[in-house]
């Protein structure tokens, strides 16, 4: 990827996005949940070591449906916020939405720089904000679980590092395919999104269960439609221990 001069793509309205998931993304989010993701920032500031330069967040879920790729989109924009250089690269090669939700093309992407094909970095500049770049999936290839786990994806992200302050990648959710287990050794550490009354419980252990097999460094978790009071943590009482939480108080939807 090579710097050009500046172009932008989509719509910063997002025409083709449904009015009410609108309301989850970016300048559009009320100013409670804007304050949520900050503070997720602001706690991730402190998560990682000093001499970690680029930081290489993993977003996944246990199943679909729990608003992970609506949390990236958000926390990759409030990092952004912050005058950070971001990269948001859509790392669900089977079922990707980062385009769709932004209403930007879906390719060129990933898999063309998996492919070896040349991008300019400008082709990927977010109109929301001039120091966020969007990178889609590109085409769905036969082999995602395999190409995000490569040396090629590896020599990539090795690449971007130097052009970035963050990488925050969505992958696909841990209990339904193994990609986001393929490239977990890449990435610097894993944020799992968790939508109240509506992830199951056995779900949510066979989730943890499988990042701690694989020795992934579980970040903490977001919690979409969180309520406050007892039922939340009667609910996840076995996690909350181990795990840090970040509440956010939006409505979560989409994947």
């Amino acid at each position: 990827m090579e710097h050009n001069k500046k172009k932008t793509r989509g719509n910063e309205r997002f025409p083709s996005t449904g009015d009410e998931e609108r309301k989850l993304l970016c300048k559009n989010l009320s100013f409670t949940a804007l304050e949520q993701y900050k503070l997720i920032r602001a706690n991730l500031d402190f998560t990682f070591p000093e001499d970690d330069e680029c930081p290489v967040i993993g977003i996944t879920s246990s199943v679909r449906g729990e608003g992970k790729s609506t949390t990236a989109i958000n926390l990759a924009y409030v990092f952004a916020e912050k005058k950070d250089n971001v990269l948001l690269i859509d790392g669900d090669l089977r079922l990707p939405s980062i385009a769709k939700k932004l209403d930007i093309e879906s390719y060129p992407g990933l898999t063309d720089l998996l492919k070896g094909k040349g991008a300019q970095l400008s082709e990927f500049q977010s109109p929301l904000i001039s120091n966020l770049f969007v990178l889609p999936s590109g085409d769905l290839p036969p082999n995602p679980s395999e190409l995000l786990g490569s040396s090629r994806m590896e020599n990539i992200l090795s690449k971007l590092r130097g052009m970035f302050n963050y990488i925050i990648i969505d992958l696909p959710p841990v209990n339904i395919v193994s990609d986001a287990i393929s490239i977990s050794k890449l990435v610097s550490g894993m944020i799992v999104v968790i939508r109240e009354e509506y992830t199951e419980k056995k779900a949510l252990e066979r989730c943890f269960q499988q990042l701690k097999l694989s020795k992934v460094n579980i970040l903490g978790c977001v919690i979409n439609d969180a309520r406050f009071g007892n039922g939340f943590y009667g609910k996840y009482k076995k996690h909350s221990r181990n795990y840090k939480y970040y509440r956010n108080s939006m409505k979560g939807s989409g994947q």
